[in-house]
């Protein structure tokens, strides 16, 4: 019995190094940390991802500002417009109200696709009359400059912060000089000096010149000048006598606005 000890010793050790082993491998699930951890950052990068699109969406956006002018009022109806504009430009323009009956409807389908048509290639009030719908036309411009100068004091609005922190600065005046506007009697070109977004001067630096012209140049520049003071736009009337003197200075004004902003 003696002699059997050493090798029931030997099985015991034997049996004690399996369990060993076993013990060892039964620990190893305790180095998971480093698997778990990894698994918890795919979340957090897949929700990092996910913030950034909606930063780049925010900083994309443009606003895009729906404006409607006054109503104009004409011989056969109200016309008014309304606008969309979109980082500073016309995107649409449409007729929301136009004359209707009779003859009326036959001026306002052919018209109206016109001058919306005009009004976003233009960017301005400036657009030329459609033959044979005289009144409409006008009325449309009116209504149209009026949405325009309603986006401008909305701009202006939404940059008066910043405006008013550069104290001096915001209210410096300053001078622009239109195109020159031919017209079948000479040239006309104002000149427009402006201060925090209002016309406070206007003259006329071109007129045109010679016999009758001279006579109508004096009488309608001065009338054009406080119009368009007053108005603080192109939309201004024209002077009995002097049409095409008027429509020079008209597009000209027009120009020097589009140069200050307006």
């Amino acid at each position: 019995m003696r002699k059997s000890h050493p090798i029931r010793r030997a099985v015991l050790a034997g049996a004690a190094t399996v369990s060993g082993i076993v013990l060892l491998l039964s620990l190893k699930p305790a180095s998971g940390p480093a698997s778990a951890s990894a698994a918890g950052a795919a979340p957090q990068q897949t929700a990092a991802a996910q913030d950034s699109p909606q930063g780049g969406s925010g900083a994309q956006k443009t606003g895009a500002q729906t404006v409607t002018g006054d109503v104009a009022q004409t011989q056969y109806g109200n016309v008014q417009v309304r606008l969309t504009v979109s980082d500073g430009k016309i995107t649409k323009a449409e007729a929301v109200q136009a004359p209707k009956g009779g003859l009326s409807d036959q001026k306002t389908a052919m018209a109206v696709p016109k001058l919306n048509q005009e009004a976003v290639a233009a960017g301005s009030a400036n657009i030329d009359a459609v033959s044979g719908a005289t009144y409409t036309s006008g009325g449309y411009k009116k209504s149209l400059q009026s949405a325009l100068d309603k986006v401008k004091a909305s701009a202006g609005s939404a940059r008066g912060g910043g405006a008013a922190s550069s104290g001096s600065g915001a209210a410096q005046a300053r001078t622009v000089t239109g195109q020159v506007a031919q017209t079948p009697y000479g040239t006309v070109q104002v000149r427009i000096t402006v201060s925090n977004g209002k016309i406070t001067k206007a003259e006329a630096v071109q007129a045109p010149k010679g016999g009758l012209s001279d006579q109508k140049t004096a009488m309608a520049v001065p009338k054009l000048n406080q119009e368009a003071v007053a108005a603080g736009s192109a939309n201004i009337d024209a002077v009995s006598g002097a049409t095409y003197t008027s429509g020079g200075y008209k597009k000209s004004l027009q120009s020097a606005l589009d140069q200050a902003g307006g």
